[in-house]
């Protein structure tokens, strides 16, 4: 009993540490890193153009994809460079779901920067890894390394044994 003690005195303070609001969580997003020069393939119900400011607004089941990331939403506003027409950022609003591997991630609005290769999910995150559960305000995912980070008031709930 006594050496059970040390690590549930480590586990709980680890449990303190990823609840506390003032701090953020770095984890693991993916099963590899994702390369942000990839092709970007949209489909959806409906697309609008804006010539006037150089946007395009897919809406109806959206669903993005690049390499092994998929990015699903109700509507999603593509901004391109004004320079060379290549895409920019990706805002995603209404039920944004995003998949890499076997990890999944749900937020209100994603804010994907291309260039930067960083996705933004704000509101309501909630990122499952297997059976692993961790929730958010926001979670800023490097596709570049394979890793995120969740902010904001962060819970976690972590499935022991198999």
């Amino acid at each position: 009993m006594l050496a059970f003690r040390p690590l549930l005195a480590s586990a709980l303070a680890a449990l303190v540490i990823v609840t506390t609001p003032a701090l953020a969580a770095d984890v693991a997003f993916g099963k590899s890193r994702q390369d942000s020069n990839l092709p970007v393939e949209v489909e959806a119900d409906n697309l609008s153009v804006s010539q006037e400011d150089g946007t395009a607004t897919f809406t109806g089941n959206v669903v993005i994809t690049q390499g092994e990331m998929i990015l699903s939403a109700t509507e999603v506003l593509v901004v391109y460079a004004e320079t060379n027409k290549k895409i920019t950022r990706l805002l995603a609003t209404g039920g944004v779901t995003m998949v890499s591997g076997v990890d999944a991630a749900e937020a209100a609005s994603a804010d994907y920067s291309i260039d930067a290769g960083t996705v933004l999910l704000k509101g309501n995150v909630l990122l499952t890894q297997g059976k692993n559960v961790m929730t958010g305000d926001q979670m800023t995912i490097n596709l570049d390394t394979g890793t995120a980070q969740i902010g904001g008031r962060v819970k976690t709930t972590l499935q022991s044994g198999d």
